[in-house]
């Protein structure tokens, strides 16, 4: 497995050893021992979650204040952009934003540590996102930011208008946003 910080340097890219042949492909999707190694966290993950979206779906920024979530992100089919945004006050990288394609292809994971808020756009046909989780999903504590937030300033490759949810229209600012300390 190889690791690739980003420019924040706890957002991780992942990209597994790949096995392949023309009979296809191998390659572990996680193993805690060897994600342990090569990011120095020791994580427990509890919760796997699968979602398949259309081209042009924006999915984010999502979090949750309490129960906080790290996640480890990967697509199993097409591609997505997918984006991570420091939301620890006490970061000195508050408010930035990083951003990876991930693609049935490159077969890359990002690591998203909690006190980040996640989101992606679907940038193929459609995209089947897996992702692990450290924390289960509370609803009550889940929150969410603007993703087109101006203080953020995302550079969100779109292909025409982004289909949003009622949730995601409604995301208040960074500025009127919860978030951690």
């Amino acid at each position: 497995m190889r690791v690739t910080p980003t420019a924040i340097p706890d957002l991780l890219v992942i990209e597994p050893k790949v096995f392949g042949d023309s009979r296809g492909f191998f390659f572990e999707s996680f193993n805690a021992k060897a994600f342990q190694q090569a990011t120095g966290s020791d994580v427990r993950f509890v919760q796997d979650n699968h979602s398949r979206s259309q081209q042009g779906v924006l999915r984010g920024l999502h979090y949750q204040i309490q129960q906080p979530q790290g996640k480890l992100v990967r697509v199993v089919q097409g591609a997505v952009f997918d984006v991570a945004v420091d939301i620890r006050q006490s970061s000195p990288s508050f408010g930035q934003w990083v951003g990876v394609e991930l693609t049935e292809e490159n077969h890359r994971q990002l690591w998203v540590p909690v006190g980040f808020a996640h989101g992606f756009v679907v940038l193929s046909e459609s995209a089947d996102c897996l992702y692990k989780t450290t924390d289960y999903y509370a609803p009550e504590h889940e929150r969410c930011i603007r993703w087109d937030d101006p203080e953020i300033g995302i550079e969100w490759p779109l292909i025409g208008e982004p289909q949003l949810s009622a949730k995601d229209q409604q995301g208040p600012s960074l500025a009127e946003a919860e978030f951690f300390p």
